[in-house]
């Protein structure tokens, strides 16, 4: 079981400065499935990691994604505001998968407003959002605090994350990934974890940078500045990567704009501590 921080409060579309330092991190957490812990994972050579055909597929296709407002206290707001973050992601995700001629499906999107057992397990403590791949499906949480203190980008960047692990799911990405984890040792599971949630980082900066001009730049600096200082301080052990190193694959992303830039598992170990 993975897990991974997020900054959490301003706005995407409606270019108020919300963003302060109060702002409550969101976390997200990536499960094993029960299929990818068996027999019935099938294993993939490292080339499915390192020179997979999506990382030759240029720039993220910008599907000019506008989820709109995202005010405060309201439940039923916040579930059309992540459907329709959902739908943006589809339509970029799909159309970057037939670039590279690769088959693709969306995942599932269930919003719970308690923790919920997930086909992959209990929920992490700590976590707003789950992705499993057992049913290819991202668990949303909504709670008091979010709904009290909303912050558009930084809910958007979340789920961009979680379809990020989907991304590496449907590629095969993650084919290489849990084999890999399986044979591996305490340390070197750890590596593969990091190099797992640092390309999932990556690719949700990847789908930020389509929305430059959509929300306040403000904010998104605001974000990533605060990886830099806090993404690495609630794990009790180095499975997401450094701060910093989180911080430099956000940026990396969201100036490069494609997912070739994410490429964590080419990258040196010194990139991905």
């Amino acid at each position: 079981m993975l897990t991974l921080a997020l900054a959490s409060t301003g706005s995407v579309l409606a270019l108020a400065d919300t963003a302060s330092a109060s702002a409550k991190p969101l976390s997200t957490n990536q499960q094993l499935s029960p299929q990818a812990a068996g027999a019935s994972q099938q294993a993939a050579p490292k080339s499915a990691a390192t020179a997979n055909r999506i990382y030759k597929t240029g720039r993220l296709t910008n599907v000019n994604c506008t989820p709109g407002s995202l005010p405060r206290g309201s439940t039923a707001a916040y579930r059309k505001f992540l459907t329709r973050v959902m739908n943006c992601l589809n339509k970029a995700w799909s159309s970057q998968f037939r670039k590279a001629g690769m088959r693709f499906s969306t995942p599932r999107m269930r919003i719970v407003t308690s923790k919920v057992r997930t086909p992959c397990g209990r929920w992490n403590t700590g976590a707003d959002a789950v992705y499993c791949s057992g049913d290819r499906t991202m668990y949303m949480l909504i709670t008091k605090t979010q709904l009290r203190q909303p912050f558009a980008l930084g809910i958007t960047r979340l789920v961009a994350h979680e379809y990020g692990h989907h991304v590496q799911q449907v590629s095969g990405i993650w084919n290489y990934y849990w084999a890999a984890r399986a044979r591996a040792s305490k340390s070197t599971q750890l590596q593969l974890s990091r190099r797992s949630e640092l390309q999932a980082e990556c690719l949700s900066s990847v789908f930020m940078s389509t929305m430059r001009g959509k929300f306040n730049s403000s904010d998104w600096t605001y974000t990533v500045d605060w990886f830099r200082k806090n993404g690495a301080k609630q794990w009790p052990q180095n499975d997401h990567g450094r701060g910093p190193t989180q911080a430099a694959w956000m940026t990396r992303g969201y100036n490069a704009g494609t997912p070739g830039a994410c490429n964590t598992w080419a990258a040196s170990a010194g990139s991905t501590l």
